[in-house]
């Protein structure tokens, strides 16, 4: 009864040291049977690179192996193959040379803790659908043959999960955000998944901090962008003040206007220095280089931090500064709308819907509906 499975064994060890050979032997390059491939993705900044080669479900002979994959062309755990000097070993994750796979800096996977580096990807495969993921730090051996326990880096345990047929294995990113992908195997009818994490704030303010000291830190925007990205993340608060009062004064790129003004204010009210937030920001609304925009923006900063009269007051400023932009009624209109006098907010709405673009016209009309129905449309 186990004479078949001996015989598939057999022939995957065998398979591979012909493999080994022709590769070593070869004086030339040749086409391989499963080629090479490479896939890449930023997670963030963090770079994250596979390399594997890509058997096929259909075997070099021309025969299906659909149904025969799982267990027997790859055997089930860990398994002595009958050759190297691994006694209990994984599936390498692909063919040929080891597969292996590179992070540009610290990750967690699986919410485990792994460091930036490049590691020989391994799999224990299970019947029951369990799959065990390993990082090696052995990245130049063929295949599994000489895979040592005492060599691994991290070892996770993922749940794989049934696909469509996919005849040649692929390694893809299903899922990706800034800070969170999913990295996954899928060969024949089976995806083994696992995730990838990365502190993306802390990364990006790391690299910035380097960053500003090289050439982008002789340019005004990158400290004000540097310090609106912590601003917007609500770390490093006290670095990104310095970023901002440096974007302010005392460099030669230094200047005193309604961007950096504004940056420093926002700044200080995530510290929660409200009052010393409003004093910039009444000086940088000085700024001649100010626009509607400026205006309109910090207003919707306001009614967001549910400072509605303050925005009103703002609205009314840029209503007097630029009275033929569209922006001006519309703002006028926000206010009104937070303060809840939809009738007033109605009115300078459909001032702004006939000065409007073409373009803002579908947005607005939305928002006279919403004012004819008595609702706020902030």
């Amino acid at each position: 009864m186990q004479f078949k499975p001996l015989l598939m064994m057999m022939s995957l060890v065998t398979g591979g040291i012909l493999s080994l050979q022709q590769a070593v032997a070869q004086g030339v390059t040749l086409p391989r049977t499963s080629g090479a491939a490479e896939v890449s993705q930023t997670i963030g900044i963090t770079k994250v690179t596979v390399n594997y080669s890509r058997p096929s479900v259909v075997s070099p002979q021309g025969q299906d192996r659909t149904g025969n994959i799982w267990g027997q062309v790859v055997p089930y755990g860990f398994t002595n193959l009958g050759f190297g000097t691994s006694k209990s070993a994984p599936w390498r994750g692909g063919a040929n040379e080891n597969t292996v796979i590179t992070f540009s800096h610290d990750v967690k996977i699986e919410g485990k803790d792994l460091q930036a580096g490049t590691y020989g990807l391994h799999y224990g495969v299970f019947e029951d659908g369990k799959a065990t993921v390993i990082f090696s730090k052995s990245t130049q051996a063929w295949g599994s043959y000489f895979y040592k326990e005492s060599d691994d880096a991290l070892r996770v345990d993922v749940q794989s999960t049934e696909i469509p047929q996919t005849n040649v294995l692929t390694y893809h990113f299903p899922e990706v955000s800034t800070s969170k992908a999913t990295l996954a195997l899928d060969w024949e009818k089976k995806r083994i998944p696992f995730t990838i994490e990365v502190n993306t704030p802390e990364l990006v303010y790391q690299n910035i901090k380097h960053e500003l000291e090289s050439s982008p830190g002789f340019q005004l925007n990158s400290w004000t962008s540097a310090a609106n990205y912590l601003i917007q993340n609500n770390i490093h608060l006290d670095d990104a003040l310095t970023w901002a009062n440096a974007a302010i004064e005392g460099q030669f790129f230094s200047q005193r206007n309604f961007q950096t003004l504004s940056t420093k204010a926002s700044v200080l009210n995530a510290m929660g220095k409200e009052a010393e937030a409003l004093t910039i920001m009444e000086e940088a609304l000085e700024d001649p280089a100010a626009t509607v925009n400026d205006y309109y923006g910090y207003g919707r900063s306001l009614i967001a931090a549910d400072k509605d009269a303050k925005a009103l007051e703002i609205f009314k400023k840029a209503s007097k500064k630029w009275p033929e932009h569209w922006l001006a009624p519309h703002g006028l209109a926000r206010g009104y709308s937070a303060m809840g006098e939809y009738q007033k907010a109605l009115k300078y709405e459909k001032t702004a819907l006939e000065k409007a673009p073409d373009g803002s016209k579908t947005f607005l009309e939305g928002y006279v509906k919403s004012l004819t129905e008595g609702k706020d449309f902030n």
